[in-house]
């Protein structure tokens, strides 16, 4: 579920700041699915509007996704090592190549994993520092925390281009957040590993793992008890797949290099 999907005539492959980039088939479907629920509750039973909103939402998605995988390629690429990116059902991936492979070291592949959901949220700053310097209201409000507030600002004549700027927060504030969960192969669980071995911890896959576990099983939870089915089925695998590999002692999400 988790591996580089096979290659398809189907699919939308470009370059992007000298990177290949390639858009799977599956990638689209995933997205309207993910997105069917939010849309339908924006355009209020509206079904043109509904179709519109979709458009607004796979297209801050593919944006949103490339921007975090474009992250972590360009920090490969800063310790010498190339890559290329796949968007697919589940997301995305950064594949190093073979030019340049070399063995990264710990805390550089840290740092390659910290940049995907960094420069997502970065992305997320220059859109709120945006709509504040032009005097709009952020319309994606997050209770005692001052900088998403929209009680003050304008607000937005069209309900597209709030949708838009909804749905461009929503998906560069929670996700990142989401990923830096300690549950490999998130991002989170990846830090935690190559943090642990950066510190010298020679069983830090296996703690990883078991962190790994714990988390995913209390988001899957979590999930399931807030009306998440999504979240809470996406979690309850990850945390199966880390079990498994403990049990397996094997580590499958470890990174390529």
């Amino acid at each position: 579920m988790l591996a580089e999907p096979q290659s398809t005539s189907a699919d939308l492959e470009f370059d992007l700041a000298g990177i290949r980039v390639r858009v799977s088939a599956w990638f689209w479907l995933a997205a309207a699915l993910l997105g069917w629920n939010v849309c339908q509750a924006f355009s209020g039973g509206d079904q043109r509007m509904l179709l519109q909103m979709l458009v607004i939402w796979i297209g801050v998605v593919l944006l949103s996704i490339l921007v975090h995988e474009m992250g972590h390629a360009l920090a490969y690429r800063g310790f010498g090592q190339s890559a290329h990116v796949v968007l697919y059902h589940f997301g995305g991936l950064a594949v190093p190549d073979s030019w340049g492979r070399r063995h990264l070291r710990p805390f550089e592949r840290l740092l390659v994993s910290a940049a995907g959901p960094l420069a997502q949220l970065f992305l997320a700053g220059l859109v709120i520092i945006g709509l504040k310097a032009t005097g709009y209201a952020v319309p994606f409000p997050i209770p005692g925390i001052a900088v998403f507030e929209n009680s003050a600002g304008r607000g937005f004549s069209s309900p597209l281009v709030y949708a838009l700027f909804d749905f461009l927060l929503y998906v560069n504030i929670f996700w990142p957040l989401l990923n830096l969960i300690p549950v490999p192969p998130l991002d989170g669980g990846q830090i935690v590993r190559e943090g642990l071995l950066t510190l010298g911890v020679s069983d830090a896959y296996r703690i990883a793992g078991m962190i790994g576990v714990v988390a995913g099983g209390a988001v899957a939870w979590w999930g399931y008890t807030r009306g998440q089915p999504f979240l809470g089925i996406m979690f309850a695998m990850l945390a199966a797949s880390c079990f498994q590999g403990l049990s397996a002692g094997d580590t499958p999400w470890r990174r390529w290099n």
